[in-house]
């Protein structure tokens, strides 16, 4: 495995337990997690994290993800979201990684499949 990869299946892990463990594995006690790369307020912090990552999801996520490229300090993470009834996303992820593998800065980069009319 690779540090993107532990990291991802961490995250899934963290996703579908919403464990509070499971979610403090995979983020610094500092780190900031951008919801858009033009987010004018990011959550920063791992309490801050916690909170946000307790808030309930429109639906049971079914999600194809994968690490794209890595180096030591980061990881894209590309694939799609569907949550069933309520948005598709396809995504692509920056993961800025501390040295024990865990994420101090994580960027969300989203759209919406264009709706065929």
């Amino acid at each position: 495995m690779t540090t993107a990869s532990d990291w991802l299946n961490g995250y899934i892990r963290a996703w579908e337990s919403q464990s509070d463990d499971d979610v403090r594995a995979l983020f610094t006690d500092d780190a900031e997690y951008w919801l858009r790369p033009d987010d004018d307020d990011p959550v920063i912090g791992i309490d801050a994290i916690l909170e946000m990552w307790r808030e309930p999801e429109p639906s049971e996520p079914v999600h194809d993800l994968a690490v794209l490229i890595e180096d030591d300090r980061l990881g894209i993470i590309t694939g799609t979201v569907d949550y069933p009834g309520h948005e598709t996303y396809s995504n692509m992820w920056e993961v800025w990684f501390a040295p024990d593998g865990r994420a101090k800065k994580f960027v969300e980069w989203f759209m919406t499949p264009r709706k065929n009319d």
